[in-house]
């Protein structure tokens, strides 16, 4: 197996070399194929030779030799490179594996992932899970995060030095970031920009996660490293890291479905060069992706009048050349990995088949598995084990503050104005209790929720930015009750009323993942969106939800390991409470 740069060893660059010669036979032979040629900007009409994983030939030859060659004609099919996700977070629910068998279906063959679950749980053991993916037929790199976008009680061990530059140094990162800790750097902290400064010195890239900034902001982390930006909301946005040199990776996610808007108001604003942008879907939940993923983004792009092949290369080519890997992967040309989409035509960029390393994954509309099922609990993901009960002493309420959801993800404070000393709330008002429990039961804080639900009765999760334990809910029997489900499930998310369980999804990575198929994750989550709509969530994510109530790189107030933090002021209002 090759490591992840692809150095194919000498012996297997000989092998490559003699199939152009003749001496050996290409493994693969696509003939009559109308391709997308990268360097050319054109639709080309000739021979694709494949052998094992690595395209050897491109043009108007054919093979002398066939002998152990499977032959495909692709008169009538057009091909495009695979598509390339920069912007994933393989742990919404899903885990690495699934997302990348399922991504494959729809022709994104490679991924590049962010790290900060592996870190959080697995510390420098998460390398041997890479090592292991590296047998996926869809490609993998990864990011290395410099901040865990939360207040964690040892963030200083987690996120070391030692630990930031071990990533850093791994052949399979290709970008520090997202700086989702930017207000940090600018305030002074050096240690951040020292990891920013290392990645520069290893050739590798920064991704920021500029929300909001100014053009001066802008400025400024283009002058600390930052080479691109994916949170772009409107076309003044986009032009904004245009001007200041920014690779711009236009987003299209469950949180921000901004795409079409994005598209629109570049055409008002006359930017119709598209070199410098390339697409992303920022690790969105389960069901945003059951109509496709880089595929219905380069769709949406063609729709609104963005030039055929240029929306294919913001898929493909454009990715490749920004993270220099343009010589492995994005284009159909000598030398490439085989990852190859055929297409109906290329107004309809879903493949009819897909091939990745060379390896089939989809043929005329079936899906092929071709790696084996990773043994989750070897490395370190396994079902959550708890030692300890939830008792009545837990589940008191005497804080007069609580946080008020203004969407999916935003926060801010809000005063409790009646008396929450009961068993059960009213379901005539949105405020529900709230607690973040330690996932090792040694603390919790207590607190109001308004604006999740009205009629929500007993709600637990082991989903969150921590891995630690959310408790929702109007009455304190059916949040006991759902806590205790969870605990027998081994991590999830449970919803209960009047006693009983309404719905679940097992968690049993850790509690932040399943082992399930994408297919099924889509249908489970559908469900809990479902009823807790039902039951007055007036938001479009609950699963972001329940991921960012912790996430302090969003304004304004978060329940956190410490306790409810103020983002603004940097400072904990009201400390967690040892059990």
């Amino acid at each position: 197996m090759l490591d992840q740069r692809y150095r194919w060893k000498n012996k297997q660059i000989r092998d490559h070399v003699a199939v152009v010669s003749g001496k050996k036979s290409p493994t693969l032979l696509l003939k009559n194929a109308r391709y997308l040629h990268s360097m050319f900007r054109k639709w080309m009409n000739g021979h694709i030779w494949i052998y094992g994983d690595r395209i050897v030939y491109t043009g108007d030859e054919l093979p002398e030799n066939t002998a152990n060659c499977e032959v495909i004609d692709c008169s009538g099919l057009t091909l495009v490179p695979g598509y390339i996700e920069p912007h994933v977070h393989p742990f919404q629910l899903y885990n690495p594996q699934s997302f990348a068998r399922y991504a494959s279906q729809s022709g994104t063959t490679t991924i590049i992932n962010d790290n900060l679950v592996l870190a959080l749980q697995l510390g420098k053991k998460a390398f041997s899970l890479i090592r292991e993916l590296r047998h996926s037929p869809v490609t993998m790199y990864w990011w290395s995060r410099f901040d865990s976008q939360t207040e964690l009680r040892e963030e200083e061990t987690i996120f070391s030095h030692g630990e930031v530059k071990s990533w850093l140094e791994h052949d399979a990162v290709l970008q520090g970031g997202e700086l989702t800790g930017w207000p940090k750097l600018l305030d002074g902290d050096d240690l951040i920009l020292h990891w920013m400064q290392e990645a520069k010195r290893m050739r590798k890239k920064i991704e920021g996660h500029f929300p909001g900034a100014s053009e001066k902001t802008l400025a400024k982390m283009m002058l600390f490293g930052a080479d691109c930006d994916h949170e772009a909301m409107t076309g003044e946005e986009v032009y904004k890291r245009l001007m200041q040199g920014y690779m711009v990776s236009l987003r299209h996610s469950s949180i921000r479905p901004d795409l079409p808007v994005l598209l629109e108001d570049m055409k008002r604003l006359g930017i119709d060069q598209y070199d410098s942008m390339f697409f992303n879907t920022d690790g969105s939940t389960p069901a945003f992706y059951e109509n496709g993923i880089i595929d219905r983004l380069i769709r949406m792009a063609i729709e609104h009048g963005v030039p055929v092949i240029d929306a294919y290369h913001m898929a493909s080519f454009n990715v490749a050349k920004y993270y220099n890997i343009e010589h492995l992967h994005g284009l159909i040309a000598t030398g490439r990995v085989a990852s190859i989409n055929f297409l109906e035509d290329e107004h309809n960029p879903t493949p009819i088949s897909v091939l990745s390393k060379g390896k089939w994954l989809k043929k005329d509309g079936t899906a092929i598995i071709e790696d084996k099922d990773i043994e989750w609990e070897e490395y370190g993901f396994a079902p959550l084990q708890f030692d300890w009960e939830l008792d009545y002493d837990d589940l008191q309420f005497s804080m007069p503050f609580g946080i008020e959801m203004i969407n999916d993800v935003i926060t801010k404070p809000y005063s409790v104005t009646f008396d929450i000393a009961t068993d059960e709330l009213t379901t005539d008002h949105d405020e529900s209790f709230l607690i973040l429990i330690g996932r090792d039961g040694s603390w919790r804080i207590n607190t109001m929720v308004k604006g999740f639900s009205n009629s929500l009765m007993g709600f637990a999760s082991s989903f969150s930015s921590t891995g630690d334990i959310i408790l929702i809910g109007k009455n304190k029997n059916d949040m006991v009750c759902a806590f205790n489900r969870m605990k027998e499930l081994g991590g999830g998310i449970v919803m209960t009323e009047k006693g009983k369980v309404i719905h679940e999804i097992p968690l049993n990575l850790s509690g932040f993942m399943s082992n399930k198929p994408m297919d099924i994750l889509i249908k489970e989550e559908k469900r809990l969106k479902e009823l807790l709509i039902e039951r007055g969530y007036p938001h479009n994510d609950p699963i972001y939800s329940l991921l960012f109530f912790s996430a302090t790189h969003l304004p304004y107030i978060r329940i956190t390991q410490r306790g409810i933090f103020d983002v603004m002021n940097k400072t904990v209002l009201f400390p967690t409470i040892m059990r």
